[in-house]
């Protein structure tokens, strides 16, 4: 029976028409509990000295707090379609194929989008020329939504439509013509015919109008050499599979060398298959991914690496007597190898690159495809120079940019902006309002290249197709749309294209073409050059390449490219800013790498600091009268004394976010283009912070990454090289996979799905196209440099990258059995620790291992994480209160904990705190807030669907269906993904291959991730 008493709060209660009681009752309470003074602050936060007592108060009112905005939910108004789209089902995804062509990056790609939003950048494994994507094309897909994009044309810095902007150019460039006034449309290498053919005819139509291609890094030399040899203007194509002896003279063709995309070829020559594999021998300066991959790699200064072709080239040669043995055996090595053999160089110097294309064809080799070049390289050095000479002297009168951003990239562009701003006309096309845009009378917003049509003709008959995946954001308008206006067409580009494209069909129709992105044809629309003469560039106007020892005091400066960064176009970008560098773990910065030598013959130092973090010497580079001042000072093993390098892409400001505002601009000191200046160093005061998440180099012979030499692997049981590690039971050394020794019981998982991953560290050459691949399809946040330095960076997988101590790793291993003794152990740990000056280095991808007795599980606190039935180890994101028990339980450091709410968070300013940003988000993963654990998944949204849609089609789910994020980016295979219950699948072979081992395997923890042994060619002639 109900009870009909009634309490009364207090007398006033009493009074009908108490206001005091009215206001009680629209708000309990009566002042705002002040929580934000005390956790919004993340620096107090950290820093504070709270009591007890008000530590009790504040969780007292968070409590409280929590429990009355449980009750009011957020509005969040959502808008119902009106006509529903066909192709576009809720829940699932759609992919289409398309192209990047920026002018650095060229690569036909899928696009995965849901609802309408692309989300996702994959290989696309139809293209047989550039079909995989490099980190920073994982990461494009980011820059789509950068809140700083240009939303509209503008005129002297006003918003205007382009009903008035398309008149407005046209207008001024009759004036132009009619003065007869020199214009130059300064742009990026398109490598796209139709394209082409759009601005020859714009040209005709305005022949006071020059267009001149402008390749921010530079490939010039390497064009004009190509082109004096074969009449064509561009870069010889390889095939690293089909290679037994590599050579490289100072060419990251791992990298970006000649555009990239090199890797996954070489990847596929590097993995033992009845008993061979390929030779890679590196002759550089600087520590590159390439030299880190090779299998003998020799430091040599810019100037020894022109010596060492003229060696290879039988000529007489300049060489310290250990160079010139590792140079005699190479040459022996290419001679004997004879049509598998091929020679690579990246030394900026016509005369160089002329020896090496001579010496290809001297050695009959059959990688080296000089029919059909690549396009993806057309700058030219001298024009571009002309021209910003034109600018400065006047002769020129009017520039259009497209693409490129020469008040950034050009040196000493503090003089080319003055007379810049002093031009009669200037139009930029722009993405964003950069250092150019910003001077410009006229920008006309361009969209991404998500948003827009093309085609692309990466080499000679190979075709790219470009469509647009989403309706452009803001109101832009392709390049070639507003030629076409300028030009009084009424075609829009896409007809234009089809035009252009479908009599070099050959059979296969529009549609087709389109819906895989890719075509190859018989005929070719190769790009009209000027036949360059005999005369060959002078390329030694800084002395880079005429005496290889170095004045007093003075350093060979080497220009490079990041994985990360590239030429710098991404520089707003925080996926690729978070990225660590592969070779020196670094991220959020470019610095000057010097070798250790050098460094302590300057006085330039690196060191802990008490925090755990790295700090280094500034230093002042001064070339052909310019200073850069204040650039931070890394110590890189490996690097050639005498030698420093500093890469490009940083130091950008113009619309900018302030946190990516990183770096200095190295485009200030590229005189004349050349990769490489004489230059003179001046220690600097004070000491820069860098955000390193790798503190340790060398593995101090531990067995971690598993090495061995390709005769070992040949002639002795693998059980020598790749030994199952032993455990004491009983005094008994028992196998670690002896059910003895098991701490649990197994249960039966022969039922069902079983995934397991396998990495081959043969193939993986530390590209980090996993890294960012992860990011975009989990969720994973961006925390920023300061957070990043005091090492929690969020990264579901890392790479780690180790250097040897001694001559090889293998060396370590056996230093570090030798140890006998407290006087040994105390010195020779000690030295082990240190890399030796020219390291071997290795790379080993890592995440969570999905252990089947995984020591995390047993003891969260409340059942948070657990095991699957799949093989999975599972995370519960409501379960989890935070402990992290299980991060410390980890012996592989894979766990990751938000410290802070990364998303709708001003202070993490990245793309999660704007909703243009979070566009990018999967909504099939969770985006994770403060206090919870998270890491790998094993993709477990990815592997449910491939499962669910088997049972929808009642099929049987073939091999090769299942995938990671990181096994799908990696077009090297490096990364193989599957369900071993599956006794026909790929990852069988791998799970019982001789070369198959698990990480720190003694532990006993049953990893559902294993690695296959390393094994280098170290054969000699």
């Amino acid at each position: 029976m109900a009870s009909s008493k009634k309490y009364w709060k207090s007398v006033e209660e009493l009074n009908e028409n108490s206001s005091i009681v009215e206001t009680l009752k629209q708000n309990e309470f009566v002042e705002e509990i002040p929580t934000d003074e005390f956790l919004g602050n993340k620096e107090a936060l950290e820093t504070s000295t709270t009591t007890r007592r008000d530590f009790l108060k504040y969780v007292g009112f968070t409590t409280a707090a929590a429990s009355l905005a449980a009750c009011e939910g957020p509005v969040v108004k959502s808008i119902p379609y009106v006509i529903h789209p066909d192709e576009i089902v809720p829940g699932l995804a759609n992919f289409y194929a398309t192209t990047i062509a920026d002018g650095f990056d060229f690569a036909s790609v899928l696009v995965k989008t849901r609802e309408g939003r692309p989300i996702k950048i994959e290989n696309n494994t139809l293209a047989n020329t550039k079909g995989g994507a490099n980190a920073r094309v994982q990461a494009s897909v980011l820059s789509l939504y950068d809140k700083n994009r240009l939303q509209g044309p503008l005129a002297e810095g006003e918003q205007v439509d382009w009903d008035y902007f398309n008149p407005l150019v046209a207008s001024r460039l009759d004036n132009l013509a009619a003065n007869g006034s020199e214009v130059v449309l300064l742009t990026q290498t398109f490598a796209s015919p139709s394209t082409s053919k759009l601005i020859k005819e714009f040209t005709e139509k305005y022949s006071n109008i020059r267009h001149v291609v402008y390749d921010t890094v530079s490939s010039s030399e390497a064009l004009d050499a190509f082109q004096m040899k074969y009449g064509v203007r561009g870069l010889a194509d390889f095939d690293f599979s089909q290679a037994e002896v590599i050579v490289s003279v100072g060419a990251d063709f791992l990298g970006d060398w000649q555009g990239g995309g090199y890797d996954a070829g070489y990847a596929k020559g590097r993995i033992p298959k009845n008993g061979k594999m390929s030779r890679h021998i590196q002759f550089e300066s600087l520590m590159t991914l390439s030299g880190a991959n090779a299998d003998k790699r020799v430091p040599v200064t810019p100037a020894q690496q022109k010596e060492v072709l003229k060696a290879l080239a039988g000529k007489n040669a300049d060489l310290p007597q250990h160079i010139q043995d590792a140079v005699s055996n190479a040459k022996r090595q290419l001679q004997k190898a004879g049509s598998k053999a091929v020679v690579v160089c990246g030394l900026m110097d016509v005369e160089a690159q002329s020896m090496t294309l001579d010496l290809n064809e001297s050695l009959g080799s059959t990688l080296f495809d000089t029919e059909r070049p690549r396009l993806i390289r057309q700058g030219n050095n001298q024009e571009v120079l002309n021209v910003v000479q034109g600018v400065k002297s006047g002769a020129i009168k009017g520039l259009i940019t497209m693409g490129v951003d020469p008040l950034y990239s050009l040196p000493k562009s503090e003089e080319f902006s003055e007379a810049y701003k002093n031009l009669d006309f200037t139009l930029a096309f722009a993405m964003r309002e950069d250092a150019t845009a910003s001077e410009a009378q006229l920008v006309a917003a361009i969209p991404h290249y998500l948003e827009s049509w093309g085609d692309i003709q990466i080499k000679k008959g190979h075709f790219a197709l470009s469509q647009p995946t989403i309706k452009p954001l803001f109101n832009t308008q392709q390049f070639q749309e507003t030629l076409l206006a300028i030009l009084g067409k009424e075609q829009s580009y896409y007809d234009y294209i089809k035009e252009s494209i479908e009599p070099i069909l050959d059979g296969t129709n529009w549609n087709q073409a389109l819906h895989d992105g890719v075509f190859e044809s018989t005929a070719s629309l190769m790009p009209e050059t000027e036949v360059v003469s005999g005369t060959m560039e002078a390329s030694e106007s800084n002395g880079a390449f005429v005496n290889p020892m170095n004045a007093e005091g003075e350093f060979d400066l080497i220009f490079y490219t990041k994985t990360n960064m590239g030429d710098g176009q991404n520089a707003n970008n925080p996926w690729l800013h978070e990225m660590p560098d592969p070779i020196t773990r670094t991220s959020w910065d470019n610095y000057l790498t010097v070798s250790a030598s050098d460094a302590e013959a300057l006085g330039l130092v690196n060191k802990h600091v008490a925090n755990g973090g790295l700090n280094g010497s500034y230093v002042n580079i001064t070339t052909n009268g310019t200073t850069l001042e204040r650039v931070p000072v890394l110590i890189q093993p490996g690097q050639a004394k005498g030698t420093v390098g500093l890469a490009f892409g940083f130091g950008k400001t113009h619309n900018i976010q302030n946190e990516m505002q990183v770096g200095v601009n190295a485009y200030t000191l590229y005189h004349n283009f050349k990769g490489v200046q004489r230059v003179s160093l001046e220690k600097a005061t004070g000491e820069h912070e860098f955000a390193s998440v790798q503190l340790h180099n060398t593995m101090m012979g531990r067995d971690i990454i598993r090495e061995t030499t390709l005769e070992v692997f040949n002639t002795v049981d693998y059980k020598e090289w790749n030994p199952k590690p032993k455990v004491s039971l009983n005094h008994v050394n028992t196998p670690v996979d002896s059910p003895d020794v098991d701490l649990w019981e197994s249960f039966d998982r022969s039922i069902g799905h079983h995934f397991n991953l396998s990495i081959d560290l043969n193939a993986c050459t530390g590209c980090g196209a996993c890294v960012i691949a992860c990011h975009a399809e989990n969720n994973v946040p961006v925390v920023g440099k300061t957070e990043i330095r005091r090492s929690r960076d969020m990264h579901w997988l890392r790479i780690d990258r180790y250097y040897s101590s001694e001559e090889s790793i293998l060396s370590d291993a056996d230093k570090k059995n030798a140890i006998s003794g407290l006087g040994e152990s105390l010195s020779q740990f000690g030295e082990l620790e240190n890399p030796s000056e020219n390291p071997q280095v290795a790379f080993q991808p890592v995440m969570c291992q999905h252990c089947n007795h995984a020591p995390c599980e047993t003891v969260c606190p409340v059942a948070a994480t657990s095991h699957g039935r799949q093989g999975q180890n599972q995370m519960a994101y409501n379960r989890c209160v935070g402990t992290r028990y299980c991060a410390n339980n980890c012996p592989y450091k894979v766990r990751r904990f938000n410290w802070f709410l990364y998303s709708q968070n001003d202070e993490f300013d990245y793309h999660m705190n704007n909703d243009l940003g979070r566009m990018v988000i999967n909504p099939d993963v969770t985006v994770r807030s403060r206090g919870v654990m998270e890491k790998c998944s094993f993709c477990i949204q990815k592997t449910q669907k491939t499962i669910l849609d088997a049972k929808r089609d009642g099929r049987q789910i073939t091999d090769g269906e299942f995938h990671t994020a990181c096994s799908a980016a990696c077009d090297k295979g490096a990364m193989v993904f599957g369900d071993i219950n599956d006794e026909n699948a790929e990852i069988v072979t791998k799970l019982k291959d001789k070369r198959k081992y698990h990480l720190i395997e003694y532990l006993g923890t049953k990893p559902n991730v294993m690695y296959q042994v390393k094994v280098r060619n170290t054969e000699e002639v």
